[in-house]
């Protein structure tokens, strides 16, 4: 977009198209090279730096540097400090447009008078997406139903000079009137009910028939949305100006919000992801291979050497295997993280329990004093039941109240 004028730019000594950090970096060199301190025997140097510390500081602004764009200086006089008392794009009508408390989130200044365009809310929408999609992209077709401008009557409700402002309120939407509360009398702001609040005034048969006099209607528009490689949960994807607009209402922006949706089998810290392999016990033992999809569904076939021992919650790395960066062409690695799977009971013959006694390292000798009571037991398997019963009975215990509990008490 074209900037109205380039007055602030040229006291920075940036073009209109100069990014955050251009400004940034060009106001401290000319703040340094013409800070009152440092030129006190140069008259122009406090004027100078006057317009600096201006320029930059409407420059520095997005919301400000777009508004200056679009209308020049003219569009920030009389701007000041948006209503603590109101909230979202009323406070930020307020601020650009000098807005003087009332509604519309000032849309008329002071007296009534209008003093300068409105802007429409931004609409947010969440875009939910697969892990996949943010490693391979994707173009997302959506649909957006938008209000515009009626084009059948120009956005003016009627036709033309059928169109006038009410009397009653002075165009302002909005009247005064007195309440008497004993001696006290008080006065109260009202919604016009002769214009509803609109301002304006338009006869039943001189309304456009496309519009029915609201001056807007809908659109539905289909924005193609893309979802660029190694985007992060939570990454927001603007259209600018293609939010709602109408007469005298510049439309906000459309803004869609990364959604990552879970994954099954991948888990994604950053660029890098995590992937649990179950392998079996003589893998683990004795090496061989695993298999592993990927986001883009081929498959990666990973040799566990033989000799090297993998142990149960053990992990190693796959570089550059894990997602791209974004709008970067390094890849994050990918780290796999081992579950190793017993076998069941009675999975060999007391010959083959031998034959793994000569192959595995020794078992490690008991560690009981000589002079100590042993007591041979065996192993039972648990009743998933019982277990269950016990807990419970045990939690019951504990959180009756008034049971007190036994303690050891040194005299």
């Amino acid at each position: 977009m074209m900037a109205k004028e380039t007055k602030l730019y040229d006291a920075l000594g940036v073009s209109p198209d100069a990014t955050d950090a251009q400004i940034k970096k060009a106001y401290r060199v000319n703040a340094l090279k013409y800070h009152p301190d440092k030129n006190q025997h140069n008259p122009d140097a406090a004027e100078k730096f006057k317009d600096i510390s201006h320029a930059y500081d409407i420059l520095a602004d997005p919301q400000k540097r777009e508004v200056y764009d679009r209308y020049g200086e003219e569009g920030l006089s009389g701007a000041g400090g948006p209503d603590p008392g109101m909230h979202g794009a009323e406070a930020l009508f307020s601020q650009f447009f000098g807005g003087g408390g009332g509604g519309f989130g000032g849309m008329f200044g002071q007296g009534g008078r209008p003093s300068g365009p409105r802007r429409s809310r931004n609409i947010e929408h969440v875009l939910r997406v697969t892990l996949e999609d943010l490693y391979k992209g994707k173009v997302a077709k959506l649909a957006l139903t938008r209000t515009i401008s009626c084009t059948k009557c120009n956005g003016k409700g009627g036709k033309e000079g059928a169109v006038k402002r009410c009397s009653t309120c002075n165009g302002t939407g909005s009247v005064m009137f007195q309440r008497s509360m004993g001696q006290v009398i008080q006065q109260f702001q009202s919604v016009c009910h002769d214009c509803k609040g609109e301002g304006e005034i338009i006869k039943d048969k001189d309304r456009c028939k496309t519009c029915m006099g609201k001056k807007t209607v809908s659109e539905k528009k289909i924005l193609e949305v893309h979802i660029d490689k190694g985007m992060v949960n939570g990454q927001r994807i603007t259209f600018p100006e293609e939010g709602d607009q109408g007469p005298d209402i510049l439309p906000g922006d459309v803004i869609f919000v990364v959604d990552e949706q879970p994954h099954e089998r991948f888990k994604r810290k950053k660029d890098d992801l995590y992937y649990r392999a179950k392998i079996d016990l003589l893998t683990a033992l004795a090496g061989g291979s695993i298999a592993i999809q990927h986001l883009d569904n081929e498959w990666i076939k990973v040799d566990i050497i033989p000799g090297e021992t993998i142990h149960p919650g053990m992990v190693k790395m796959i570089a550059n295997r894990g997602m791209p960066s974004y709008r970067l062409h390094n890849f994050g690695n990918l780290y796999v993280e081992f579950e190793v799977e017993f076998p069941g009971n009675n999975f060999a013959s007391p010959e083959q329990l031998i034959a793994l006694e000569n192959i595995l390292p020794p078992r490690p000798q008991l560690s009981i004093p000589d002079d100590g009571m042993v007591e041979d037991v065996v192993l039972q398997d648990v009743d998933p039941m019982h277990q269950q019963q016990s807990h419970g009975e045990l939690d019951e215990d504990d959180d009756e109240p008034g049971t007190e509990r036994a303690q050891c008490t040194s005299q």
